[in-house]
Order: structure tokens, then sequence, then C-alpha cells
């Protein structure tokens, strides 16, 4: 554990406002959260597409690129998730104070963990996206092979199956991706992005 008796935030001269001016936007972080198979990374990674034909910075933070990498010491367990969102988390928050969107597309069960990372932004930078799909629709999908494999218990703590998913109570936007196509729910994301004069 780091002595943070030892450790002082170093400022920069450039500031969060500087950097938007820059980009010519503000910074923010949507937060998609929703079960696995949901579409979270589908919908992101055509977000991202999308931002870009309006000159928007953004990048997407995919959960299992992420365990891939940096975060790839980390299991399933609640206390090894709730450290995997904080430093996706922390991550995010960079992006958003360097000007960018930040797509952070993770399961995310639990509502203290989502409310954890929300607490380190101002108020008008989370953007929390309730990815809804019914547990069977992605059963039916499982893109991953992963709700069989947990059903015959080849995988613990799989969420929605021997782990729990905590849905959102106030999330800013919910796309239920069972009855919405990737385009119609990437337009209703754009719309509300505009409406709050992020792009």
């Amino acid at each position: 554990m780091t002595d943070q008796r030892t450790i002082v935030w170093h400022p920069s001269k450039i500031t969060k406002e500087d950097r938007h001016r820059l980009n010519g936007h503000r910074g923010a972080v949507l937060w998609f959260t929703g079960l696995s198979g949901a579409g979270k990374s589908t919908l992101s990674v055509a977000l991202e597409s999308e931002l870009y034909k309006y000159k928007v910075h953004s990048y997407v933070l995919d959960g299992d690129n992420i365990r891939l990498g940096l975060n790839n010491n980390l299991g399933f367990s609640p206390s090894e998730r709730r450290e995997n969102i904080r430093r996706v988390g922390e991550i995010a928050k960079l992006f958003a104070d360097a000007g960018f969107l930040a797509l952070s597309a993770l399961i995310s069960p639990y509502r203290k963990d989502r409310d954890m990372v929300r607490a380190r932004f101002d108020s008008d930078e989370f953007i929390e996206i309730y990815v809804k799909c019914s547990l069977v629709e992605c059963e039916r999908r499982d893109p991953k092979g992963l709700y069989k494999r947990a059903r015959r218990g080849e995988i613990s703590e799989f969420t929605g199956i021997s782990a729990p998913y905590e849905e959102p109570l106030s999330s800013e936007l919910i796309i239920e991706t069972d009855k919405m196509t990737v385009e119609a729910s990437v337009k209703q994301i754009i719309d509300y992005l505009k409406k709050r004069k992020l792009i």
C-alpha cells in the first residue's frame, strides 16, 4: 500500500477548460452499464464512429480490452470488480479532463461501484447509460458463449446467472437494445449529447 503522505498532486499550467477550448468541446464520461451481451461494446464502438463525424475526440474503454491489459491481474469477485471499476473510472477521468468523451463499456454490476465513479466527476461530466436488455435476449445472443458456460457451472460469479446485476435507479439514459436498432440507439445518445451541449 502506498503511503499517501509522500504523494502530492502536481498541477498543470494548462487547465481542463483550456483543453476543452482547444478541442472545441467539453470532456465527459459516458458510462455504459448492462448485462453481458446487452450491446455495450457494440453501441460504444458505433457511437465512437458517429462522434468522429462530428469531429469529437472520444475513446472507447472496453471492459474486455482493459482486462487484457491494465487490469489483467483482477478476477471477478465483488472486491476485484470494484477495483476494476475504480481503475477504469480514473482512466475515464483523465480522458475527460483532456477534453475527450470517454466511452466506458463495462458490466459494472453494482450501484455502489458506479456511484463511486460518479462521485469523482463534476455533476455534468458523468452520464450513466443503462444498456437495457432482457436476460433471455442476452442469453440468446451469447456472443462469447459465456452464458452457456455459466449455466454449466464452468464460470463462477457470472453476472445475471450466479452473481447479481443491480439495475440503475436514475440513469441519464436508458437504451433498450432488445427493442431498438444500433442506429436508433446511437441517434438517441447523439440527441442527448446535443441537448447537453457536449457536442
